[in-house]
C-alpha cells in the first residue's frame, strides 16, 4: 500500500465543513480491501457518517464487511441494494452499524428520511453507499472514501482509495495510519 498523500484542499461545491485531511492507499486484492475496512473501524466511533463512492464493483461493500468486521457487529455484512438499508448491532459495547445503499434513491436527504439516518446517527456508524449529493446535511463532520478501478474487461484488482476527512472531527483525527 501506498504511503499517505499531503493534506488535500477543503471539499469543493462551497460546503463550509472545515479542514480536510486525504490518505492515498493502493489495495491489490479483495482481502487488502476488507483489511483496510478493519483499520478503517478503529478510527470510527458513533456518530460518524462515512460515504463511500466507486464504480459499480469497486469494493464498497467489501470495504463495509471489513468495518463491520473491526466494528464488532452481528450478520453478515451484504450489499443492501434491494433493501436500501441494514442495521447491524454490536456484539459488545460499540456502535452499530447502519450500512446504506443509496444507489437506487434519485433524490437527496428528504427521499431518504424515511430511513431516519438523522436519528440514528449520534448513536451509530452509518455508512452510505453513493451517497454524495444526498446524505452531506446530516453532518459536516464526515468521512468521504472514494474507491477508483480500472473500468471496462479487465480482471485488474488494483484499487486507489482516496479518504478524506472533512469538519472538526476529522482535523485532528490521523487518517494517514490507513496507509500503514
Amino acid at each position: 500500500m501506498e504511503a499517505p498523500a499531503a493534506q488535500g484542499p477543503a471539499e469543493p461545491s462551497g460546503h463550509s465543513s472545515g479542514p480536510s485531511a486525504d490518505v492515498e492507499i493502493t489495495v491489490t486484492s479483495p482481502e487488502q480491501m476488507r483489511e483496510l475496512g478493519r483499520r478503517l473501524a478503529k478510527l470510527l466511533r458513533a456518530g460518524d457518517l462515512v460515504m463511500l463512492s466507486g464504480e459499480l464493483g469497486a469494493g464498497k461493500t467489501t470495504l463495509t464487511r471489513g468495518l463491520g468486521e473491526g466494528l464488532g457487529v452481528r450478520g453478515a455484512v451484504t450489499s443492501p441494494t434491494f433493501v436500501i438499508a441494514r442495521v447491524h448491532p454490536s456484539l459488545g459495547d460499540g456502535p452499530p452499524l447502519v450500512h446504506v445503499d443509496a444507489y437506487r434513491l434519485s433524490g437527496g436527504l428528504d427521499e431518504m428520511e424515511d430511513l431516519d439516518l438523522d436519528v440514528s446517527l449520534p448513536d451509530s456508524v452509518i455508512v452510505v453507499e453513493w451517497g454524495e449529493g444526498k446524505v452531506e446535511e446530516l453532518t459536516e463532520d464526515r468521512l468521504r472514501v472514494r474507491i477508483d478501478r480500472a473500468v471496462g474487461d479487465t480482471t485488474d484488482e488494483v484499487r486507489h482509495v482516496t479518504v478524506t476527512g472533512l469538519g472538526e472531527r476529522w482535523a485532528t483525527a490521523d487518517v494517514s495510519v490507513l496507509a500503514g
